[in-house]
């Protein structure tokens, strides 16, 4: 590795707009676009990073979503995005991580006066950042003359992604109006686990009872219909649930009577997975809950990792595509040196995207319940223009880009070129 630091000669931005195929519910509200962040570096040697992003202000802060709307807060994140590479111009750094240090304070206290909220999430910070960071892990890997995604990451968190996956179990994302039929048909396809949003607020009045039953009901209608569909990939050898409440729910005694349901209706062991009952300023001692709780947009930083680790939580979510690369690699370090388990989750990002989480993915522990890794990507599902969207990859033919039969497949060529991430897409490259 080389010895002086990298210095930012110059720096661009840009975005776009993608449209979604229907409405995208979750958190009890919906989004029809997604913003494509773009951020570029380059350094005194004529080394270039080209970073993506994908801006979801529902998920990071929905607050920032109800006061300025969609375009609104939108346009806060990008502005975050902005002022970030305005001050990095002239900065120098030893790794991205170092530069995340440096940038995440300055840009927090601004986006706070921005957006006049003082108790605005973190999550919503490092959402803005994703691309300048993954642009910056770019140009720090050619810098650096590395020869794979191993070679580039730091020696002291190498242990937390070890591991060497010949394939990914694909999670495809069950929102509230996915119909029962197409949910049956993804576990005929292959796939071996499903991630289901729950906290549904059917008649829009935020009322907690009507939301426990529809969640029950739901539950009930995809056990019913997937139960007896047998995969190889789960310690049971039924289709795994991971269900998603994105903090809709107030307390633990909704939760204990949802999980008693699924007790009942036998779906309990199949739920391998349950992500963000609560809101997370609520600090609820979790350890009595009997299934395996996963922290997502609550765990900021790795000082959350570890407040959660403390609270009975035994699943992390990691999110190189949604809170930076460099955050997810402090995060992990934690979670595994405690052997808690992580997992790559989506923000229904771009194909690009995809890569750099599937990088991650790749290189962790199974679930426990799972026999092989898990990605998150639910993307084709929901962009309109998808296909296309694949044809922006350097390597869009890659035997590991699309899944057959729910599985992602991980190769040598996979491994050797890294998925792809450190070309720079041609497409994206010319939108800066």
């Amino acid at each position: 590795m080389r010895d002086s630091k990298i210095k930012i000669k110059g720096c661009k931005g840009n975005f776009e707009r993608e449209p979604l195929l229907a409405p995208f519910g979750f958190k009890g509200q919906s989004i029809s676009e997604l913003w494509q962040s773009i951020a570029f570096l380059e350094n005194e040697n004529g080394n270039q990073g080209l970073g993506l992003g994908v801006q979801s202000v529902l998920w990071s802060d929905p607050q920032v979503l109800s006061e300025y709307g969609s375009v609104g807060g939108d346009s806060i994140m990008f502005l975050l995005t902005s002022y970030a590479l305005k001050i990095i111009e002239g900065m120098e750094y030893d790794t991205p991580i170092d530069l995340l240090n440096q940038v995440l304070p300055e840009v927090y206290k601004f986006a706070k006066r921005v957006t006049g909220m003082d108790d605005l999430k973190e999550t919503f910070v490092l959402n803005a950042l994703v691309p300048v960071d993954l642009a910056a892990w770019m140009l720090y890997y050619k810098e650096n003359s590395f020869q794979s995604f191993d070679d580039m990451i730091p020696d002291i968190y190498k242990s937390s992604l070890s591991q060497k996956q010949d394939k990914l179990a694909g999670i495809p994302l069950i929102t509230y109006g996915v119909p029962i039929e197409d949910v049956a048909e993804f576990a005929h396809n292959g796939y071996p686990i499903l991630k289901i949003k729950i906290g549904s607020d059917p008649d829009k009045d935020k009322d907690p009872r009507k939301m426990l039953e529809w969640d029950k009901n739901r539950i009930t209608e995809i056990h019913q219909a997937v139960k007896d569909i047998y995969t190889p990939y789960t310690s049971n050898e039924n289709i795994a649930y991971y269900l998603d409440a994105n903090g809709r729910y107030d307390n633990k005694d909704q939760v204990m009577e949802l999980l008693d349901h699924a007790d009942k209706i036998g779906a309990l062991d199949s739920i391998v997975l349950l992500e963000e009952p609560f809101e997370q300023d609520k600090h609820i001692d979790v350890r009595d809950i009997p299934v395996r709780l996963a922290a997502d947009e609550s765990a900021h930083s790795n000082r959350d990792v570890q407040e959660r680790i403390q609270m009975g939580y035994q699943a992390i979510a990691l999110k190189p595509i949604a809170k930076t690369l460099s955050m997810s690699l402090l995060m992990a370090k934690t979670a595994v040196s405690q052997g808690i388990p992580c997992f790559c989750a989506d923000l229904t990002v771009n194909p690009i995207m995809v890569d750099w989480n599937k990088n991650v993915a790749a290189r962790l522990e199974p679930l426990p319940g799972m026999s092989i890794g898990v990605l998150e990507t639910n993307g084709s599902q929901n962009y309109t223009n998808w296909d296309a969207m694949e044809s922006y990859l350097p390597y869009s033919q890659g035997s590991w880009v699309k899944m057959q039969n729910g599985l992602f497949q991980l190769d040598d060529d996979f491994y050797k070129y890294s998925g792809g991430t450190f070309e720079i897409s041609d497409y994206y490259m010319s939108r800066v």
